[in-house]
């Protein structure tokens, strides 16, 4: 793997319980803190019609009671031992995490082991949730960015459940009933669809046997999701206006991309890097999630730098099946929409003419080992990459994916250019403001 991957946490353990449950553990002796994830391998991707936000529905309702913890104990039973938790739903996953001194091991242990499968989903509890999760999604709509991405999705995707948000439609979040949610949950989650990692200070037999303790008794439930069928290929550009508050337009390029298992994810990463300043899967703070502004990046040279945006980046999140590599500008004041479209477009152009030169390889090249090399200090850091990898491709995937970044060629980064940045599978979404409001 090379010099930054050879400081990596051997997991030392690594096996799977008789109903289907997957355990890495990551055995870090100085750690002083020991951090417990479980991965689910269900998120608005498993959603359908009707049903959608039923994942992070569901990530609330897993703090909201179980047999051995009622609501509010599993916050108190974290932070009385000096502990942080929380959880996040994705696309492709749900995640949930403690991470508490060393001594404390065994308390997040119970706590995913009780939930895991006897979550209690009481209707009372379901509908004050409903509120909670209605409150969070009106609190996004507030924001034009949000608005934009939204509907971006929604006009790239026609059938694909990438086409809406995590967080579900509020038409869905308004009806969906607490037995369907229910439903919903046995159906997903249990041990067989779900990955439990330790990382931090602890006695590799000692914890087994814990573990096999506490969950080798749970029922083998949890479906596995299937694959799921392709979204037809798009037959022309897409594009929509939004209007709101605001004082400067916002917009949004969408072009259709590979999964993560594609051959062509080293030529992505980079031209993510080149054009955003970030390579996402190897950056310390994490493996996804939107990227601030980097100023070494093209388009903050090419839109920042000029005057012609205050903000410019772009994203490709790593996903099962194939999904959109994002560029996401906000106009300067004074400069409309078309001149920045037409600024980010002369970017991805000049990417499908000309390879990158060799520095800026180098440069992004140096960005990626320099990330991984942050990428697992401490044990919640260490246990958020390991699951986030087991769970999207497999334990070998990191070193696979980064060793072919490092090797990745400038005319390959050219091609995938080529065949990336296509007006056929290109949408766009600009958001036309009408005053009234600052920007987000």
């Amino acid at each position: 793997m090379g010099r930054a991957l050879a400081t990596h946490p051997l997991v030392t353990r690594r096996y799977r319980l008789a109903n289907g449950l997957r355990v890495l553990l990551a055995p870090i002796p100085q750690s002083p803190t020991v951090s417990v994830w479980v991965w689910y391998s269900v998120g608005s991707r498993q959603e359908w019609p009707g049903i959608t936000g039923a994942s992070h529905w569901i990530e609330h309702m897993l703090f909201q009671g179980s047999p051995r913890y009622a609501k509010g104990e599993i916050d108190r039973a974290i932070i009385e031992v000096g502990g942080t938790l929380n959880a996040f739903t994705d696309s492709d996953f749900t995640a949930y995490f403690s991470t508490v001194p060393r001594e404390f091991w065994a308390v997040p242990l119970d706590i995913e082991a009780d939930r895991m499968t006897r979550a209690q989903l009481e209707d009372a509890e379901v509908e004050r949730e409903r509120t909670v999760v209605l409150s969070e999604r009106e609190g996004n709509e507030n924001w034009p960015q949000f608005r934009v991405e939204e509907e971006l999705y929604q006009l790239a995707f026609r059938q694909h459940p990438y086409r809406w948000d995590a967080l579900g439609r509020r038409e869905d979040i308004e009806r969906i009933t607490p037995a369907e949610l229910r439903e919903y949950y046995r159906r997903y989650y249990g041990p067989r669809n779900a990955t439990l990692v330790v990382a931090g200070a602890f006695d590799p037999a000692a914890l087994r046997g814990e573990i096999e303790r506490r969950f080798r008794g749970l029922p083998a439930s949890g479906e596995i999701p299937a694959p799921l069928p392709p979204e037809p290929a798009a037959r022309g550009e897409r594009r929509a206006t939004l209007r709101g508050p605001g004082t400067t337009p916002l917009l949004q390029i969408g072009w259709r991309a590979p999964a993560l298992d594609s051959p062509d994810t080293p030529a992505l990463l980079a031209l993510d890097a080149l054009l955003g300043g970030e390579v996402a899967l190897f950056r310390g703070g994490g493996a996804g999630g939107h990227r601030s502004d980097r100023p070494n990046s093209r388009l903050y040279r090419a839109l920042v730098d000029s005057g012609l945006a205050v903000r410019a980046t772009s994203h490709w999140p790593p996903r099962v099946d194939p999904s959109l590599f994002t560029i996401q500008a906000q106009a300067a004041p004074g400069v409309p929409a078309a001149k920045v479209e037409e600024a980010i477009l002369t970017q991805t152009e000049r990417l499908a003419r000309r390879p990158p030169s060799a520095r800026e390889l180098a440069e992004v090249r140096t960005r990626a080992r320099r990330g991984v090399e942050a990428a697992y200090e401490g044990a919640s850091r260490t246990a958020f990459r390991l699951g986030f990898f087991e769970t999207l491709g497999g334990r070998a995937l990191e070193g696979t994916l980064y060793r072919a970044f490092q090797r990745v060629s400038g005319q390959e980064i050219l091609e995938a250019a080529r065949h990336l940045f296509v007006a056929e599978g290109r949408s766009t979404v600009i958001y036309e403001p009408i005053g009234g409001a600052e920007d987000a």
